[in-house]
């Protein structure tokens, strides 16, 4: 092209190509001058090799149902974490050796010492009685006499580890895979692999406390995946959700009649900046948010569930109705085509005074989860929601001394009891162990990762196709890839 052409205004032929750029080429961005390389003869070289690599489609919408990797034992899950961390050892895996080491401490010679002849360490055993329970004969405490009802619907998991022991980064690992945040969550992925069945609804919902748990929104956000799948919190108090309801005076015509013009405005702006992934999202959440004001009212309203039904959750009953509320109304999410629905209670890290702290928490969850766990089974949802109950990491067998004997314990992330009920778990069983004083798993030792690759499996998800391109590289919910863990399965 001569540059008398190029100052009369002629357009380029190869920037002709595209539909995306001005008529001028002074008047092109950096982004459409990218664009217009396309059309080179060096690019259509390059184009074509890359034509010789395998691209996969763009995905789907997040109200679209997506193709599974493989047969699903389960096509929900419902995730209990107890925030904080709870005792592992006060809870599901019993350790008599404590009984004997109680209040002894070891110095370096590996002499035993009484605690306050060592000032540093001892040993703490548990204040609580255990049983078994159920024809498996599960062991746990004798202060679950709900949960011990359904004791052959659970699978313990006793050799979980994780890395870290502060409880930002533990809770990052435990919902998103990765220790610093930032990272999509699991209920994100599980949305992102299988689309929605309800197309009204959010594929992933969050119930939290008051308070958020340590890390805050980045344990339920959507990280590098598009903004849709991130999870959708409901309020514990007040409104679920702000704004549910149209201000007075505005009817579902007239908001119809908005968005419509708000969706015509958006396109054409889309149509000029085909890549901006973010106002695709942002459109189908105003679509979704305006189908929300139908389904949720009555979802969220327990008051249609019978009075059998809610006292059976606790509900209306004390210390229970909280959590009851939540295993409750996650039923009714699940049971409504929600695929990822997860509950927050807090707060379990219990480093003074276990006896106190655990004996007060344990009957706020008990019940609730119990009922959840035989409710799903009575209504014949057990067999294809996949109930998941955990911490962020274990606690120790010792404790230090802090103005006194305390009888707590500390953060340990190398002992954690899990268990799995529902789902195609293998129900009734007892996988893993720890050592004698609970201070380290010893058998069938995996990583939460392999925990995470054995969630997605269930659901029929291979981890390893499960990916996203982000950074340069197809990322995933293990990080860098895990096993199933086998012996969970059925």
């Amino acid at each position: 092209m001569s540059t008398r052409r190029f100052k009369r205004g002629i357009k380029n032929p190869a920037m002709s190509l595209s539909p995306h750029f001005h008529s001028h080429p002074a008047n092109l961005s950096r982004r459409e001058f990218v664009y217009g390389l396309g059309a080179s003869l060096g690019s259509l070289a390059f184009t074509n090799l890359l034509a010789e690599e395998p691209t996969p489609s763009p995905p789907a919408g997040p109200t679209t149902l997506k193709k599974i990797h493989h047969p699903a034992r389960a096509k929900r899950c419902i995730f209990l974490v107890m925030e904080g961390g709870p005792s592992h050892i006060d809870t599901f895996d019993p350790k008599p050796k404590l009984e004997q080491l109680h209040l002894q401490a070891f110095n370096r010679s590996g002499k035993m010492k009484s605690a306050m002849e060592s000032g540093k360490r001892y040993y703490v055993k548990s204040p609580f009685s255990f049983g078994q329970f159920g024809q498996s004969g599960a062991s746990m405490g004798t202060n679950w006499p709900h949960l011990q009802t359904v004791a052959d619907e659970i699978c313990f998991y006793r050799g979980c580890q994780v890395d870290s022991v502060n409880h930002p980064t533990a809770q990052f690992q435990l919902n998103t895979g990765n220790r610093f945040g930032g990272d999509p969550a699991m209920g994100a992925w599980v949305n992102y692999g299988l689309g929605s069945v309800n197309r009204n609804l959010p594929g992933y919902i969050v119930l939290p406390e008051t308070a958020f748990p340590q890390g805050g929104t980045a344990n339920w956000g959507n990280g590098f995946l598009p903004v849709q799948y991130q999870g959708t919190t409901l309020r514990p108090k007040g409104s679920p959700i702000l704004d549910l309801k149209p201000p007075p005076g505005i009817s579902r015509d007239h908001q119809r009649a908005n968005l419509d013009l708000l969706h015509r405005l958006n396109q054409q702006h889309q149509s000029q900046h085909p890549d901006h992934d973010e106002l695709h999202a942002r459109m189908q959440n105003y679509e979704l948010a305006f189908r929300m004001q139908m389904e949720v009212p009555g979802v969220l309203d327990l008051s249609m569930e019978s009075s059998e039904t809610k006292s059976r959750y606790g509900i209306g009953q004390g210390p229970t109705d909280r959590f009851g509320r939540k295993c409750l109304l996650a039923r009714r999410l699940v049971e409504r085509g929600v695929r990822f629905v997860q509950c927050f209670h807090a707060t379990w890290d219990s480093h003074d005074f276990i006896e106190r702290a655990h004996g007060a928490l344990i009957p706020q969850v008990d019940q609730p989860i119990a009922a959840l766990i035989g409710d799903l089974r009575d209504r014949g949802l057990l067999e294809e929601t996949l109930v998941v109950w955990c911490g962020e990491f274990g606690r120790s067998p010792d404790n230090g001394i802090r103005g006194g004997i305390a009888y707590g314990r500390d953060h340990n992330p190398k002992a954690m009891t899990l268990w799995f009920a529902g789902g195609g778990v293998n129900a009734g069983h007892t996988v893993g162990a720890t050592d004698e004083t609970g201070a380290e798993a010893v058998s069938v030792v995996h990583h939460i990762r392999d925990v995470h690759v054995t969630l997605l499996h269930l659901l029929g998800l291979d981890d390893n196709k499960l990916t996203y391109f982000h950074g340069g590289r197809y990322k995933q919910l293990s990080q860098f890839g895990g096993q199933v863990i086998q012996p969970l399965l059925a």
